[in-house]
Parts: structure tokens; sequence; C-alpha cells
């Protein structure tokens, strides 16, 4: 029955994150807000709002493993599954100034975050420190990319438009907005409700159900956007999406979780899961630094070390 309740929750999820992105960026559309915003801002924090209210209710719930395998997890399964599948269909070109600007932030806050969890635990001053970090990104982002408008400006706005939903009214756009995000709370309570009575009563650690299906379950948003600009043919679109989710994966879900609660870093985590994330974000940074793409064999190498990855936390679940 848990298995049942953490699907439903983790399907809640996805329908919530949908329909509160949707109605987000139709309502932006309606009150005149530019699609660089809406793109930069909505659409990245929308995608990433399943994880943060999973980990709140995980952290005020006691359950640390869940916190950080779901931020964790959901990195590496943007970067080796999701990135890696979108790449198997159609390379994926990184923009060079986007990059030169994007990248170098990635590299620095998944740094900051293996160096801080090695202390022990993600304090209220580490979390302070990340989500000042995303907010002067954010507006560093937003102000160069409006004065000058580039291809990654250009990025950003096909991101909205990725996910803008038919006209309709006002009222309608709202009501929309409100029930995803409803739906997001009920979801995201089922999924660590049943997570934690999965990992008392079979003694799967926390935080392999992080890493696995809370971690695979959140991240369907960042999957349905990535596979949406591969089938158009914006795979620009893609790998700019995989690096914004990280980042407020890291800086915002991470950070904005340890404002409310400090997370302790389970010691597993410190042995293998950190480095992994690590390691994941190091190759689609190398891979894409070469000649700015992510090729199709890249991809298919990022999918396989996925899979072994898995096979790897299999072994942990059941050891």
């Amino acid at each position: 029955m848990s298995f049942l309740q953490i699907l439903a929750g983790l399907a809640l999820l996805a329908a919530g994150g949908d329909a509160l992105i949707r109605g987000a960026v139709g309502t932006a559309g309606r009150l005149g807000v530019s699609p660089l915003f809406t793109g930069l801002v909505l659409v990245g924090f929308g995608t990433s709002l399943p994880e943060l209210v999973t980990s709140i209710m995980a952290s005020m719930t006691g359950a640390p493993g869940i916190v950080v395998g779901n931020v964790l997890g959901s990195n590496v399964a943007n970067i080796l599954l999701i990135l890696g599948v979108t790449a198997t269909i159609m390379a994926i070109p990184a923009d060079p100034k986007a990059f030169r600007r994007d990248g170098p932030m990635l590299a620095g806050a998944t740094i900051v975050c293996i160096l801080i969890a090695l202390t022990g635990s993600y304090g209220r001053i580490a979390g302070f420190l990340f989500v000042a970090s995303l907010i002067a990104y954010l507006f560093y982002t937003y102000r160069t990319e409006s004065q000058s408008p580039d291809a990654s400006a250009e990025i950003h706005s096909e991101e909205a438009a990725l996910v803008t939903p038919p006209p309709t009214s006002l009222p309608i756009l709202l009501l929309l907005t409100a029930a995803g995000m409803a739906m997001i709370i009920v979801g995201a309570q089922w999924t660590v409700t049943g997570s934690i009575a999965v990992a008392r009563g079979f003694g799967v650690p926390e935080t392999v159900i992080g890493l696995t299906l809370i971690a695979l379950g959140t991240s369907l948003p960042e999957l349905a956007t990535s596979v949406a600009a591969a089938v158009r043919r914006q795979t620009d679109v893609a790998f700019g999406n995989i690096i914004g989710s990280n980042l407020f994966n890291i800086l915002g879900i991470l950070g904005l979780t340890a404002l409310v609660q400090p997370i302790a870093i389970p010691g597993p985590v410190l042995l293998y899961d950190i480095w992994v994330f690590g390691a994941a974000t190091a190759l689609m940074l190398y891979f894409a630094f070469t000649n700015y793409t992510i090729s199709r064999r890249e991809g298919a190498f990022f999918v396989a070390l996925y899979v072994a990855y898995m096979a790897f936390l299999a072994t942990r679940a059941v050891g």
C-alpha cells in the first residue's frame, strides 16, 4: 500500500507541476510579463517546485535522507537520464555565451554544495548563502539578457513558449495555478509519508528512496520539457532547462529547505552519492565545453551510467 501511495503522490506532483506552470505562464502572458522573465523565473522555478515542497515536508517530518536524496538524485537524473535520453534523440548544442555564464555558476554551486556537505549538515547560514546566490544569479541574468538580447535570452523565451497554454480567461488560468499548487502539496504529503512507511517497514534506506523513486518522479517536468524541446528540434532549450533546473535544485531547494530546517547529511551520501552528483555535473560541463555540444554518443554514455548507478542503489536497498 505504501508503494502505491508513493506512486500516487508522484503522479499528483507531476500533474500538479504541469498545471501550475501552465497556469502561471498563461497568467504572466495575460498580465504582460515578458517571455524572458517567464522562461527564466516562472518555468525554472515551476519545474523545481515539486522537489521543493517534497523536500520541505520531508525535512519537517524528520527524514533528511529523503531531502538530500531528492535533490542529489534529481540532479543526477536530469543529467544522466533526461539529458542523456534527449541527446540520443538529437545532439544537444550549448549556446557558447550562455554556457560561459551558466556553466561556471553551476560548477561553483556544485563545489560549494559538496564542501558544505562534508561538514555533515546544511545549516541556516548555508541556506541563506544558497538563496542569496540564486537571487543574485537571476537578477544578473535577467538584467544582462534584457539589456542585450542574444541567443541565451531567446532560449529562455522559448522555454516559456514550450509550456504556454491555449488562450483562455484569466480566472481559469488562476484556478489552474491554484489547483496545481494544491495537487503538489497533497502529492508531496503522500510521497513523503509513503516513503517513510516503506523505509521503516521494509528496511530500505530513506536516502535510496529519495535518490530513486522520488528523484525520478519529481524530475518528470524536466523530462517532459526536454523531450518536447527535442521533438520540436529546440534542443538548445533542453540544455538550458537542465542547467537551470539543477541550479534551482541546489541553490533554491537545498537553500530554502535548510532555512526552514537544517538538514543532516546521511553517512552513505558522503561516501557515494555526493561524488556521483559531482562527477555527473563535471562530465556534463566537460562534454559541453569540448565543442559546445552533447553528442548522441555522449548521451548514450550518460544513460548507461544512470542504469549502472540505479543498479548500485538497488544493491544498497537490499544489502
